[in-house]
């Protein structure tokens, strides 16, 4: 078939991870607006089962939403061992590949700085955690175990991140509550926030604490480590079947063994307790299996371009929506048509948000210009 393209070895740059990114961030930036317009145009019962998967839970359990942060991070952790053993090959030493590490962790964490307004210099009211600063400090100490340690160190490491917080959180109360106590006033990570967390504590991240926290990010980094050994798995030179089947029998496993801890530990996103590692690890790992399976093993590429582009400058696009108001743009040019356009109104101007997003991604991309840090 014309879409169909040549597999390639295991030990190269796979294409479905950047397009599994690019799937990620499509709802980020606004795939989730698009189709909540879509599921309001068309008449859908409101709110209708897409809306509530597009919004996260309001505290405890699992919505499609709840999947994009936690699979970025996977993502992140699964190219870790792609990047280190491409530094090695071109011949680095360890002290370019640590300072390569540190250089890329202390980039990422000021970019979240500049996203959250620190150059407005209003130190009360700057919130020092977020997303790009979660991601910058589980990607240095995910990088560092990889590069430092032997896969069964890292699933060992990753277990046993699992099962502390596990038991801290079960074990462990803040003052004023109950061991266990995980409400949003009497939870421990949110104590922890509020009296050693530098900035301020927002209402909108559930107000009692953080939801990129100073104890919420330890199983975070369990999250990139669970992607670190999967792509391990990817470069191990096996048979593709092998691959995929691997790959999906640990998901299916996951996602069995996180639903069944709820009984003792519930799924929290805000806490990114260790039952909430296991299911976001487990949707990844499936997600990851099927992008794989068509992209790499089977070859039928075409269809994923899109996702690719967006996937190759994600930090790009996540950063520069900050400062380029895209939906004044849509508003300008498809204004017109909108008003004409009766219930499908918000249909194109959210669609047309997506179109100038992407057509900037394009051009980046066939330009070959990608924000690297």
């Amino acid at each position: 078939m014309a879409d169909k393209l040549p597999a390639p070895t295991p030990t190269g740059r796979l294409e479905s991870i950047d397009a599994l990114r690019g799937f990620d961030m499509f709802w980020i930036i606004g795939g989730d607006a698009l189709l909540t317009a879509w599921a309001h145009a068309a008449g859908w019962p409101r709110p209708s089962f897409v809306e509530r998967q597009l919004e996260h839970a309001a505290w405890e359990g699992f919505r499609f939403y709840d999947l994009i942060f936690p699979l970025f991070l996977f993502l992140v952790g699964a190219v870790i061992p792609f990047s280190l053993d491409r530094l090695r090959e071109r011949g680095a030493s360890p002290a370019q590949i640590h300072w390569r590490i540190l250089r890329r962790t202390l980039l990422l964490f000021g970019l979240g700085l500049l996203y959250n307004h620190v150059l407005q210099f209003d130190w009360d009211n700057l919130r020092v955690a977020g997303v790009l600063q979660r991601i910058a400090i589980c990607y240095g100490i995910a990088a560092l175990i990889v590069l430092h340690t032997t896969r069964r160190g890292q699933a060992l490491i990753t277990l046993a991140i699992l099962v502390g917080y596990w038991l801290l959180l079960a074990t462990v109360a803040a003052p004023g509550s109950a061991p266990g106590d995980l409400s949003r006033q009497g939870n421990l990570p949110g104590y922890v926030d509020r009296h050693y967390l530098p900035g301020k504590i927002m209402a909108e991240y559930y107000g009692y604490g953080d939801n990129e926290g100073i104890l919420s990010t330890i199983p975070a980094v369990a999250t990139t480590l669970l992607g670190a050994l999967a792509g391990h798995w990817l470069r191990s030179g096996r048979p593709p079947v092998t691959r995929l089947l691997g790959l999906t029998l640990a998901g299916i496993a996951f996602l069995l063994i996180g639903y069944a801890s709820e009984v003792a530990l519930p799924v929290i996103k805000n806490l990114w307790t260790s039952a909430f590692v296991l299911v976001a690890g487990g949707w990844s790992l499936l997600l990851l299996a099927a992008f794989h399976g068509i992209i790499d093993v089977l070859g039928y590429r075409r269809w994923a371009f899109f996702f690719t582009v967006i996937g190759a400058n994600a930090i790009t696009i996540y950063v520069i929506r900050k400062f380029i108001d895209f939906e004044k743009i849509a508003e300008f040019f498809l204004g017109g048509a909108a008003r004409h356009s009766g219930t499908f109104g918000p249909v194109v101007l959210a669609a047309g948000v997506l179109v100038v997003e992407c057509l900037l991604l394009y051009y980046l991309y066939r330009r070959r210009l990608f924000l690297r840090v």
